[in-house]
């Protein structure tokens, strides 16, 4: 395997949560409790779970668009938490974001050449005639005329409006991009061809991915490994196939068990859970899973599982893989 291209130790982010006339702090939610994972040169890592999970808020936190709590994120050896102003605007040419919604992230008074080209003005390409070139390049290669460069964004349609947005990222030619939900907010049947839009680009510019989504069917698409949030914390990592054929903790298996399948005949059992997803600003004790997992042990209700690897690059925070849990069943 290549060598880590971002590596993040006990990653965490809380909001404060205020109240009273003064508006004191009287709490804070937990949006990233301790997360740690590493991203390999040219792989596409997916990360999933319900909304509310912090999965978005984490992949913010990467490229400190939200400043972390907590925590270290090494871009190719470099902690970018310690980094001023400066130096993070550097390296953000090599780390970019697209976002869910093409609508809201794009400026509606802008022509598609200035929205191309605020990124290339920003990192010091500023012949205007090398501009305009890049960006004649990047529409074709997202699959957009030249001319599209002359029209506002109300005048594409959100799949195009997507692929503008993709431009915007691979303008720069970045190493790393997080892909926060990029197909969440499009029609089934664009899902598609956007989905497989990145894939090619992926490949063709040995670019990585963070792909963040909630559609488990989306992420075994397009990643080469997968890692499961819930409530804030990790719980689960391993390569797309492991995961996918052999989940190991309850929440995975609950998840995987809701994807539809298109055989009708393949009978399957569903894994309800019950219960509602806990605050993130009082989270249970122990494993934050064990209100809603059906296999809840004492442990469970005291102590946090540790994510440990439980085989080969198979990782996972439960105690029903704890040894002396194991030991004594």
């Amino acid at each position: 395997m290549s060598k880590a291209l971002l590596e993040v130790k006990n990653l965490k982010k809380y909001f404060d949560v205020t109240g009273g006339v003064l508006s004191r702090k009287v709490g804070e939610v937990k949006a990233v409790d301790d997360v740690s994972f590493e991203v390999y040169e040219k792989e596409v890592l997916g990360i999933v779970g319900e909304s509310g999970c912090g999965k978005s808020t984490t992949g913010k936190t990467l490229l400190r668009l939200i400043e972390p709590t907590e925590g270290e994120v090494h871009f190719d050896g470099v902690d970018i938490t310690k980094l001023n102003s400066e130096g993070m605007r550097k390296l953000r040419r090599d780390m970019q974001i697209i976002f869910q919604d093409p609508y809201a992230s794009l400026n509606p008074r802008h022509k598609v050449e200035k929205i191309l080209s605020e990124p290339l003005i920003v990192h010091g390409i500023t012949s205007k005639q090398e501009r305009q070139e890049k960006v004649r390049k990047i529409l074709e290669v997202v699959g957009l005329p030249p001319e599209a460069a002359k029209r506002y964004p109300h005048q594409f349609s959100g799949g195009q409006r997507q692929r503008i947005g993709i431009a915007r990222a691979l303008i720069v030619n970045p190493r790393l991009i997080i892909c926060d939900e990029p197909v969440s907010a499009l029609d089934v049947s664009i899902q598609s061809q956007i989905l497989n839009l990145m894939e090619d680009l992926q490949e063709e510019f040995g670019l990585t991915y963070v792909f963040i989504a909630h559609d488990l069917s989306v992420v075994k698409h397009i990643s080469h490994r997968v890692g499961v949030m819930y409530l804030g914390r990790m719980v689960e990592l391993a390569s797309n196939e492991d995961l996918y054929d052999n989940p190991l903790h309850p929440y995975t298996k609950s998840l995987l068990s809701a994807v539809p399948d298109p055989d009708p005949d393949l009978k399957t059992d569903r894994i309800i859970l019950e219960g509602d997803v806990p605050s993130p600003s009082n989270p249970p004790s122990g494993c934050a899973f064990h209100t809603r997992c059906s296999e809840c042990m004492d442990i469970c209700k005291q102590v946090r599982p540790e994510f440990v690897e439980i085989r080969d690059n198979h990782f996972v925070a439960c105690h029903l893989y704890n040894d002396d849990v194991m030991e004594n069943n």
